[in-house]
This record gives structure tokens, sequence and C-alpha cells, in this order.
């Protein structure tokens, strides 16, 4: 009786990164105090025609949307897709609907901070009560803070030992089921009005390389391949990122980064799934390299990035190093379009552009590739491209990897260069991963085919494929580029700290374990 008195509010969850029944504190604190409940999702034209968010991603988004609307009918209620600013539409339902609470997660990026600041103020002149409450990371990212003496750790040793003070996250509260809804109902509404759109109707333009859906999207999905790979307990017991293949044919890591992305997956479900595993285990692997040390990793660089800002540009950034890039279009075209000449790179960018994924240890390597390592472009440049192309584009963890791997933040080894011939031959001697995303190569000797401009003329002709022809020469010469780019990082830390005094080592390094 005493719940069912609670239950005095009309009101608007609103869905963002959370796309998920289960272990979503602000919907079932909205279920269990409403008498009606509409959950939202806002689609906003201008960043459909604008944004820098490509076809895979949509893609992946609206399959989300969809499973999620699913979810939701079959508990009575169902998902209303409005499309328009939140800023703008929220208050006209407000008044629409006679809406008394707004319910939705707390965002941690700065934009989605200024936009909830924005509709707070706009609910609260409406007289609208609004909570949020902290659903898409392990923990509060202010009580990792306040716990460091008031600045985010910038070392992943230090944030360990600082979540470490604080306990394990908390347990994921159970699913929003029927129960929860009880008392609590959904006016559906009769027609087609708020109805999620299809890519055609949203006028997302399909690529001419369209690749089958290898990572549908949504909760659904996101549930069975966590069971999948939690019933690999010998495989998660074991598991070490560094020793996983950047380069094999099938995933050799869990691929859960884009549910757990989009909030289909909630990362404290995660983790203590982990821990049950890890609990049945006489021996399991530890972070930094273990599946817990991963999402640790993420929440590493969302407390960096919360607390530090322009995270994700050079200028204005006081964690980042200053350093005088070049800005040469040719050589950043060449790369986003897969036509570097170095066939590991160019094969690993053909699969971000067609699936949307790849290993972490293929994104180290051209990102090395892009910055520090042959290019000399600025990080910014590959943040914008990851940004576009992949299915599990976290705006913190991307500026967080970008600086790491252009040892602009985070990395200070500037010397240790990822060789973008020697590093892939170690996982795949053959070249089966090159040959599968750059097909014009196929019929090269595994001798040549990581650096087929050393074949000679009569194999390259035999091969079908003439270096400079079919297939571009190198963009540049790694042995020598390396070298003077090596120099231009210690000119530009000397500048800042002085003499590093660091060994300049080994610049071919093909093992490299610097793993985010």
């Amino acid at each position: 009786m005493a719940a069912k008195q609670q239950r005095v509010h009309h009101t608007i969850h609103w869905f963002r990164k959370g796309l998920r029944l289960h272990d979503n504190l602000s919907l079932k604190e909205a279920c269990e105090t409403s008498l009606t409940l509409r959950p939202v999702y806002f689609i906003d034209p201008d960043y459909v025609k604008h944004g820098n968010m490509g076809f895979n991603r949509w893609r992946f988004l609206i399959q989300s949307l969809d499973d999620l609307d699913n979810n939701l009918k079959s508990l009575g209620s169902r998902l209303f897709v409005i499309q328009g600013k939140p800023e703008l539409e929220l208050p006209k339902l407000f008044k629409a609907w006679k809406i008394t609470k707004l319910t939705f997660e707390f965002d941690h990026e700065p934009e989605g901070r200024q936009r909830d600041a924005k509709v707070h103020e706009l609910a609260t002149k409406a007289g609208i009560e609004v909570e949020t409450r902290v659903c898409h990371s392990l923990y509060d990212l202010d009580k990792i803070i306040a716990k460091n003496g008031g600045t985010a750790p910038l070392t992943y040793k230090k944030l360990c030992s600082v979540v470490a003070s604080l306990g394990s996250p908390l347990k994921p509260i159970p699913t929003v089921d029927k129960s929860t809804f009880d008392g609590c109902s959904t006016p559906v509404g009769k027609g087609n009005e708020y109805q999620l759109p299809t890519l055609e109707e949203l006028e997302i333009e399909t690529p001419e390389e369209s690749s089958t859906v290898l990572f549908p999207g949504g909760e659904s999905e996101a549930l069975r391949r966590l069971d999948e790979h939690m019933q690999k307990e010998d495989w998660v017991n074991k598991f070490e990122k560094p020793n996983t293949s950047p380069n094999s044919l099938q995933p050799s890591t869990t691929v859960l980064s884009p549910y757990v992305m989009f909030g289909c997956l909630s990362a404290r479900l995660f983790y203590h799934r982990l821990s049950d595993v890890y609990s049945r285990a006489k021996k399991h692997s530890n972070p930094p390299v273990s599946l817990h040390g991963q999402l640790l990793w993420r929440e590493f660089f969302y407390t960096a990035a919360y607390a530090t800002p322009n995270f994700n540009k050079m200028e204005g950034n006081p964690v980042c190093l200053q350093i005088p890039w070049n800005n040469n279009q040719e050589f950043i075209q060449a790369w986003s379009e897969a036509r570097t000449g170095y066939p590991f790179i160019d094969a690993i960018m053909t699969q971000l552009r067609r699936e949307g994924w790849i290993h972490h240890l293929a994104r180290h390597a051209v990102a090395c590739f892009l910055t520090r390592g042959d290019l000399w472009i600025s990080w910014e440049e590959g943040l914008k491209v990851f940004e576009k192309l992949l299915l599990d584009h976290d705006w913190s963890l991307n500026a967080g990897n970008w600086m790491w791997l252009s040892a602009s933040a985070f990395f200070h080894a500037y010397f240790r260069v990822y060789s973008p011939i020697a590093f892939g031959k170690k996982t795949d001697p053959s070249g089966d991963y090159i040959k599968k995303y750059i097909p014009i190569l196929k019929k090269y000797p595994p001798k040549y085919i990581y650096e087929p401009w050393t074949a000679p003329v009569s194999i390259q002709k035999t091969a079908g494929c003439v270096i400079g022809k079919d297939y571009p020469c190198p963009i540049v010469d790694h042995k020598e580029v390396v070298k003077i780019n090596i120099a231009q990082m210690k000119k530009a830390r000397t500048e800042r700290d002085g003499d590093t005094g660091m060994e300049e080592g080994n610049t071919c390094l093909i093992e490299f374990r610097a793993t985010q």
C-alpha cells in the first residue's frame, strides 16, 4: 500500500546511453514512483545531417533502439522516439503530457553536462522534479576524484589504488520487469506517432562497401554475448589482453565494447559476472591485462576526461604535450582511406571502415603510424576518423587513447614505435588478414606480403598487382622517418621537461604492451 501511495508522478524517462532494462537505476526508480511513465529517446536532425557518426554506428544505434522498444513493449510500455533537440522538445512534452518528473542517467561528457544543466534549469522552472543517477560508469567519478584529494588519478596504478579503497563497484540492480511496472502505466498512444525511424527515413547514407551485420545492436544481443563469453571460464581466467591477436580473422577479444558504450550492457553487470567466474578459479589474470583490468582502463580514462578541460584537444589541455605536428592533408586522406602502401596498416583501416571494429593492438598500430611513428600528423585528426567509424566510439576513451598512442599524455616511452611491417608478422606470418582486407595482394607470397614493394617485378606481375600501379608505393620510408620523428618527439619533450635521460632503444619494436 505504501508503494502505491508513492506513485504520484507523471514521468519522462530520458534514455541516452543506458539503452537497457537491466541495472538501470534511473528507469527503475521512475517506474516505482510514477503513475504514468513515458520512456523517450531524442534523435537530433542536425546531428543526423552534420554529426561525425558513420553508417555502422547509426545502424547499431537503430538496432539497439528497436530492441529496447520491443523489450519495453513486452512490459506494456514502449519507446517514444522524438526527432528534435532535447532542450527544445522537452518543454513541449512537459506541457502536452502534464509531466511532473524527469529521470535520466548522469552524463560525464562536457557537451552532455552542458545540455543536461540547461534541461535541468528548464524543468525546474516548470516545477518538474529532476532525478539523475550514475549508471554508465563503474563508480561515481566524483567520489574517485574526492578520494584522490580533489584531482583525477593520472596513472592507471593510482586509479586502481583509489578504487580499491572504495571497494567493489555497486552490484547491478534487478532488471525492470512487469512487477516493476505494476501500478505504473505508459499511455502508448495510437498510430505512428513517435515511432522509431529507419535508416532510410533518416537519410543515413549506406556506404558502397556495406558489410554484413557482424555485431547487431541491442540489450538482447549484449546479454547473449555476455553469457556466451562467461561460459568459457578457462578463457576468461587466462585472458591477458596483450596476448590476443590484432590480426586474427575472428575477434580474439569479447567485442563487448560497443554494447557497454551504448549502455546495452551494464559495465557493473559485466564486472560482477567476471567476479563470479574468478571466484570459482584457483588462478586468474589480474589488472591491467585481465578483463576486470579493461573495465578499469575505461574508468581511468573516464575519470581523467571528466576532470580535464579540453580533453579531446591538444591546445588548452593541461595533460597534453604540445607538439608541432604537420598538417599534410594528403597523408591524412591516404591513412583514412587505406592507401598508405603499408598492407598491414591499410588492412586495419579497411576493416575499420567496413566493420566498425578493430582489435585494440590494431588501433595502436594505426594510431602510432599516423602520429609519432611515421606520418607526424596530429592525433586530433585520427580522433575524428575513429569518432566517425568506430562502433564503440567513446568520447573519453577515444581522446585518452589517442593521446596515449601519440605519446602526448600518459605514455612517455616515445622511442618505442610499432613497425608497420614487423608487428603484424608476429601473429600472422602468412598474411591471411591482409589477404582478406586487401584482396589485390592475396597472391603475394608470405615473404613479400607485408612489404610488397620489395618483391621482384616478375613476382609482382605474377601476383597480378604491380606496386605503384595496382597498389600504392609506401607513403613514407618507415626506417628513415621514424628516426626523424623520434628526434622531433625528444625535442618537444626536452623543451617542456628538460632532458629526459631515456634511452632510445629499438625503434622497430614488434611487441608493445601498453594495454588499454
